[in-house]
């Protein structure tokens, strides 16, 4: 009887242990499953996204040559430029997205680079000397903090002529030097800026929008220029990236990404779907249509909410350009520069979507992906100065179209 319960209860023990070593099998079954699944998801992922063989130390290096050139002058004479104080690797096909921003709204960098995956290049303006000091102090500690900010962004710099922006003493960084992580630096901005509009920068120095945007898409194939407020689609990006992939058809062709403003930026839309929602309930609506409703009014946004939803980003429909009609759109080939002559406010992004339009661009709106601008744009008020400069611009703006007659005499196309 005792040796009858010792045979049960080693034969017990014996299945306990079969159990365990199945469990442990399927276990590692698993486990290797997961491993191979994440390796297939990296290699997807560092298709789009190769690794930057960039240390922290070399970006810094960077900065500091940068800086340390002194700068040079625009055109105008009127502003310093210090271009690469961060730089970024494309591909051919690749899309840039090109913004400007005065310091106090680099904090709208980091929404960027969350839902942008691609590369991502910002022309900074330091209106004043301190200003520039604290760009550059950013700068280092973007670097520093911020593997996305070494690995995608380009960062360029614009000052008034009469300054110069100074290499960051690594001995008295400021409060900066306290920092240990990306979100810190910017939680740091968030308490010392002092987020607006960036041409109300309350001096008497122009805000030089146009120089901005050609410094921050130049060197790029395909570029989407947008304002540092603006939010596009979840993915659109990685669309465009296969759409341009798929076909070299683009040439002349500046495709059109929708723009709307959201009343409330907590709840920006991250597909069509849930920008459709809000704009039926009045959340959303085209960018522009309280301060000018021509100017985006050609995109037709009534058909494009209505179109058939799509998976693929494609060109939906042609859309002939009128006057005022300011869309946003990637591009590639031999687009023409922004006028650097409009400062500030008024006919700057109008007159370059002008020449585009007279040097033979065809303007094509995208079915799928969009830009959201955080908060209603209302009816601007400036002071005298800014108001003076506004009218200089409409004047700057009739003297522009007859000069591109005489830029492309044999074009059939007008503004």
């Amino acid at each position: 009887m005792q040796m009858s319960y010792a045979i049960r209860c080693a034969f017990y023990q014996l299945l306990l242990a079969a159990l365990m070593l199945v469990a442990m099998l399927q276990l590692l079954y698993l486990s290797l499953l997961s491993g191979l699944h994440g390796q297939e998801e990296q290699d997807q992922y560092f298709e789009f996204f190769p690794p930057s063989p960039r240390s922290v130390d070399q970006v810094k290096t960077q900065l500091r040559t940068a800086l340390a050139s002194g700068g040079v002058l625009d055109a105008s004479g009127d502003y310093r430029v210090y271009r690469g104080l961060l730089k970024t690797t494309m591909e051919p096909n690749d899309v840039i997205l090109a913004t400007h921003a005065s310091v106090d709204n680099l904090l709208h960098l980091s929404g960027l680079l969350e839902r942008w995956e691609g590369p991502l290049s910002v022309s900074v303006f330091a209106a004043t000397k301190e200003e520039a000091q604290l760009a550059t102090v950013l700068a280092y500690a973007l670097s520093s903090h911020c593997p996305d900010m070494r690995a995608r962004v380009a960062m360029h710099l614009v000052c008034p002529s009469r300054y110069e922006a100074a290499v960051p003493d690594p001995r008295e960084p400021g409060e900066f030097a306290l920092l240990r992580s990306c979100q810190e630096v910017f939680d740091k901005l968030a308490r010392v800026a002092q987020p607006g509009i960036n041409y109300a920068l309350g001096t008497n120095v122009s805000y030089p929008n146009n120089l901005l945007r050609n410094l921050a898409r130049e060197g790029a194939n395909y570029a989407l220029v947008i304002d540092v407020d603006m939010v596009p689609s979840e993915g659109l990006w990685r669309g465009l990236r296969e759409m341009l992939d798929q076909s070299n058809q683009w040439g002349s062709t500046a495709l059109v990404v929708p723009a709307f403003e959201i009343r409330r930026a907590r709840r920006m839309p991250m597909n069509k779907n849930e920008l459709v929602q809000l704009y039926q309930v009045g959340e959303v609506r085209p960018f522009y249509y309280g301060l000018c409703t021509p100017c985006q009014a050609p995109t037709n946004y009534s058909r494009w909410v209505n179109l058939a939803e799509e998976s693929l980003l494609r060109p939906a429909y042609v859309v002939p350009w009128q006057d005022p009609w300011e869309p946003f759109y990637v591009a590639g080939g031999k687009v023409p520069t922004f006028d650097e002559r409009f400062r500030q406010y008024g006919f700057n992004r109008i007159s370059q979507a002008c020449e585009l339009h007279v040097a033979g661009f065809d303007f094509e709106v995208l079915n799928e992906g969009f830009l959201v601008h955080k908060g209603f744009k209302e009816a601007l008020k400036f002071h005298p100065q800014k108001e003076a400069e506004n009218q200089h611009n409409k004047i700057l703006y009739r003297q522009f179209k007859q000069e591109l007659k005489a830029k492309y005499p044999n074009s059939p196309r007008r503004c």
